[in-house]
């Protein structure tokens, strides 16, 4: 049965229209996007079909190619949301007279490094005021004592006339839960640039669920 058969409640604009995008499912937000199916599939099968081939909505959205099944417009359309909501976010956090919300900072990093199939560190580089200035991925790859240079960190944050940084990094196995290696690169991070007068006020380890603070376990 075709969509435009449905019930007005049931048909994914409608209801958005209806309900909010909330309201929606991942396979009808997807139908949004593919906007119409073929003969025997409507949209929102599609959409279901594409979120069981890949494995979920994340993986689906990350792709760095087009998937089996979606179009290249509707593929063009998913990256540009996606792109659209991680800019949304950078311009929370610039937009913002101060950084005091460590949930706002937390969702922006999670949607930066989510995605990475390797590791890689970043930082927030703030004023005096906790105002963001840049955000920079810094390093890739293992993130331990040998990959993670103290004295390159310094020269960023000097480069930017940064009074305060908000270190990051993911674990793409999707477990958040900082190692003995996050903790001894953050303290050796911290000791760095207390010499030239920048705080480390958080390093957040980015997974599969929220991401975890070391500053709120008083590991900084």
């Amino acid at each position: 049965m075709s969509i435009r058969d449905w019930p007005d409640g049931e048909r994914p604009r409608e209801k958005l229209h209806a309900r909010g995008s909330h309201a929606l499912s991942d396979a009808e937000l997807l139908a949004v996007f593919i906007g119409s199916g073929h003969r025997g599939a409507s949209a929102v099968d599609l959409g279901r079909d594409l979120l069981l081939r890949a494995g979920g909505l994340k993986p689906l959205l990350h792709a760095k190619q087009k998937c089996s099944g979606l179009g290249p417009v509707a593929w063009c359309r998913l990256q540009a949301a996606l792109e659209i909501g991680r800019r949304y976010l950078d311009s929370e956090l610039r937009e913002s007279e101060a950084l005091t919300d460590p949930a706002a900072s937390a969702r922006f990093l999670k949607a930066r490094l989510t995605a990475y199939p390797y590791e890689v560190f970043a930082c927030l580089f703030l004023d005096n005021r906790h105002r963001v200035i840049a955000f920079e991925e810094l390093f890739r790859g293992t993130i331990d004592g040998a990959s993670v240079h103290p004295r390159e960190v310094v020269r960023h944050c000097l480069a930017h006339n940064a009074a305060a940084v908000i270190f990051a990094h993911n674990h793409p196995s999707g477990v958040s839960e900082p190692s003995a290696a996050d903790r001894a690169i953050t303290l050796r991070l911290r000791d760095a640039l207390a010499l030239v007068d920048v705080r480390v006020l958080d390093h957040f380890v980015i997974g599969s669920g929220n991401p975890t603070s070391l500053a709120s376990r008083g590991w900084i």
